[in-house]
């Protein structure tokens, strides 16, 4: 008979809980808040900064409250204080407008062990209050230092960088710097109050370097870089936006996000399109890959 195997982080994590929705969140927008998100990511659209189109990222303001008890309704609750955000994956039906009242719900899909640590995958849901699907969003949570063993349920799609392009010329490259209060501006903006980003001494007891930008902030800055280079300017021309969060960010760091013209993949909802360009990306703090695996599709009008 085979001995067990020892796996010195082994957690048990609850299946039963994949597939079960949260309750509704409802969210009313207003074009004071979208300007506030706009102003606390250095958007230079002018139709963000007016409060008239929400950015991209935006997205995820409604829906926080509904990704964390997602995710521990099948990872255990001690984990809370191990748990990352490892990627983020929007599919836009819609733009968010002011006067929207949307109505968000999540459920967890899928969750495995891997080499650091262990990850669980959410799926979120906006609609508007009248059944109108507005985006679907996948958030990967990782929960660092913890095996749930093998994997169980789905996973989030697929979105990798094709190492090919890497012989050809980015289509665009933006540099951008983070602002040193630029988390103190984020937080309130996107109603993310996670410690890390606001108290240094927190951050370094987490076994961080100091404060760290928020993930999504800087996925913000992508997104506008995307916007503005790629689709002028146009919010609803981006079908889709994924990243994989690989390094922290840190206040008065500068960032170059680098985008490569690519092939629209069929993965998901929006994947397939013949009317839409896809965009592989990078993003980068001097030689460190910070953002990875970086996808944006925008449609063609």
């Amino acid at each position: 008979m085979n001995a067990p195997v020892d796996r010195e982080n082994a957690v048990e994590f609850d299946s039963s809980g994949l597939g079960q929705w949260t309750d509704e969140e409802r969210f009313e927008v207003t074009a004071e808040r979208i300007a506030e998100y706009a102003a606390a990511t250095n958007d230079p659209i002018e139709r963000h900064l007016r409060g008239e189109i929400a950015p991209p990222v935006f997205a995820v303001v409604p829906a926080f409250f509904s990704m964390a008890p997602a995710a521990l309704s099948v990872a255990p609750v001690e984990l809370l204080m191990k748990l990352v955000h490892g990627e983020q994956d929007f599919h836009f039906h819609r733009p968010i407008y002011p006067g929207d009242t949307l109505v968000v719900r999540a459920k967890p899909t899928g969750f495995e062990g891997r080499e650091n640590g262990s990850t669980v995958v959410v799926y979120v849901e906006t609609r508007t209050d009248t059944g109108e699907l507005v985006n679907e969003q996948w958030m990967t949570a990782f929960f660092r230092k913890s095996d749930a063993g093998p994997g169980v349920g789905d996973k989030a799609p697929e979105h990798r960088f094709d190492e090919a392009l890497r012989g050809t010329a980015p289509a665009a490259s933006v540099t951008a710097h983070i602002d040193k209060d630029q988390t103190f501006r984020y937080s309130p903006a996107s109603g993310d109050p996670m410690p890390i980003h606001l108290d240094d001494e927190i951050a370094r007891m987490s076994g961080l370097p100091g404060i760290i930008n928020h993930g999504l902030c800087t996925m913000a800055f992508t997104s506008w870089a995307a916007l503005t280079e790629l689709s002028d300017g146009r919010t609803e021309r981006l079908r889709r936006l994924a990243v994989r969060f690989a390094k922290p960010v840190l206040p008065e760091q500068d960032i170059e996000t680098r985008f490569w013209a690519a092939p629209v993949s069929p993965s998901g909802p929006q994947g397939g399109r013949k009317d839409s360009q896809a965009y592989a990306f990078e993003t980068t703090v001097g030689d460190e890959l910070v953002i990875k695996d970086g996808l944006a599709v925008i449609s063609d009008s």
